[in-house]
């Protein structure tokens, strides 16, 4: 497979031959010349990582085999068998059997003709991944949630903008209108000043204790557990890795990477985040809350009617905005025509086309590594304030809790030899 670096080169040469060259191989016909193509490697391949890549729920585009610029040419993952569903995937979309087979990301990242990576693996791998493909110039889409701890999520951030890559975190939210139209009424006053959000998110992990069984043949464990404690198999770990504290934040940063990052997103905090954070406690406080430099209220509860939503209350309304709905009051703010002088937010209406104009580009996609380092540490402080059982000061420009070591020491974990970033 050839890489677009070299494919204009070779062609010169074969034109300059009596030859015939076909006309998808020039980019006629509204055929993508093989020399404009971005070839895509697939790290992570489970259920998420297939449908990222060939299509779900929430590409129905198809995914980014379906993208006309993208060629999948490799996939990788540490169970044999979902590396091998994935080879099959994408040999079967384009006619052929050139999609090569790994179990070793570090093998994709090496390859000279890869432009770009797909990191679906579980947020445990992602900073990781991400920081090893950033230094080897690889664009990036990564799968939510972007890392299990504050410090990962500041170096890939870090990482992503020294190299000068283009990361897209898969928060696909800010690739759909109604998001986009709530946070525009919101940012430029439509409800008047905004007092109180309510982000309906769930709690954070449990620590794992279950007992060790035999490891299947089809998975490398130790590859599978990467930069997280060993400890023996459990075919419930690799089934439900999201509930458990060494893998995985739980519902506060699986939903709460899309919950917390429209929050952020209506309340213009995407280079910020909160001031406060204050847990339950069984008195005043009932639910964890957050607060603002500007006093806005953050506070995480249910919302009536909704799931997995956001409520942004102001002085003269209110928005509500999930995937399922979209809800003002005054009910007239539906209609309204966000003028061109007002603050116009990044239009996108599909995550995976916006990414790839934004490789082709060079350009800012939606959710760049910055965003997703913001938003996903307001998960990560409300988790670290509910385990600590009190009420933390954040200073979201050095990013520490302020005047509390404990809370500053949670910040970061220890990553298993030889995964240190």
């Amino acid at each position: 497979m050839q890489s677009r670096r070299n494919f204009l080169r070779n062609v010169a040469l074969a034109l300059s031959l009596p030859q015939i060259v076909k006309s998808s191989v020039l980019g006629l016909d509204g055929a993508v010349a093989p020399s404009n193509r971005i070839y895509m490697g697939c790290i992570g391949v489970g259920g998420q990582g297939t449908r990222q890549m060939a299509g779900g729920i929430w590409s129905p585009e198809g995914g980014f085999i379906a993208q006309p610029s993208v060629r999948v040419i490799a996939v990788c993952d540490a169970n044999k068998n979902n590396v091998e569903r994935a080879k099959n995937i994408v040999n079967q979309r384009y006619g052929n059997q050139d999609c090569a087979a790994y179990r070793d990301f570090r093998e994709v990242i090496a390859r000279k003709d890869i432009d770009a990576v797909l990191i679906a693996t579980g947020e445990r791998w992602h900073p990781y991944i991400g920081v090893c493909a950033a230094k080897a110039g690889k664009d990036i889409y990564c799968e939510k949630p972007v890392s299990l701890t504050i410090h990962e999520a500041r170096v890939l951030a870090n990482t992503v903008k020294q190299y000068g890559v283009i990361f897209q975190i898969g928060t696909q939210q800010r690739s759909m209108n109604n998001f986009r139209f709530a946070c525009e009424l919101v940012r430029n006053g439509y409800i008047g000043e905004v007092k109180h959000v309510t982000a309906d998110v769930s709690g954070g992990p449990v620590h794992c204790d279950l007992p060790g069984e035999p490891v299947p043949e089809w998975l490398d464990w130790d590859l599978w557990l990467g930069p997280s404690p060993w400890r023996p198999y459990n075919s419930r770990i690799v089934g439900g890795w999201m509930s458990y504290f060494d893998y995985s934040g739980g519902d506060m940063t699986n939903w709460g990477a899309h919950v917390f990052d429209i929050v952020q997103w209506g309340l213009g905090m995407d280079d910020s985040g909160p001031v406060e954070v204050i847990p339950p406690n069984g008195k005043d406080v009932k639910f964890l809350t957050y607060r603002y430099a500007n006093g806005v209220i953050v506070e995480r509860n249910s919302i009536p009617g909704m799931s997995k939503g956001i409520m942004f209350t102001g002085t003269k309304g209110v928005v509500k905005v999930s995937r399922e709905v979209f809800e003002t009051d005054p009910p007239s703010l539906m209609q309204v025509k966000i003028k061109p002088n007002e603050i116009h937010l990044h239009y996108s209406t599909n995550h995976h086309t916006d990414f790839i104009n934004s490789v082709k580009n060079r350009t800012r996609p939606a959710s760049d590594a910055e965003i997703a380092c913001r938003s996903i540490t307001v998960a990560h402080i409300g988790n670290i304030a509910c385990d600590l059982g009190r009420p933390l000061k954040w200073d979201p420009v050095n990013e520490k809790f302020v005047g509390d070591e404990e809370a500053n020491k949670r910040i970061a974990r220890p990553m298993r030899h030889p995964w240190v970033l």
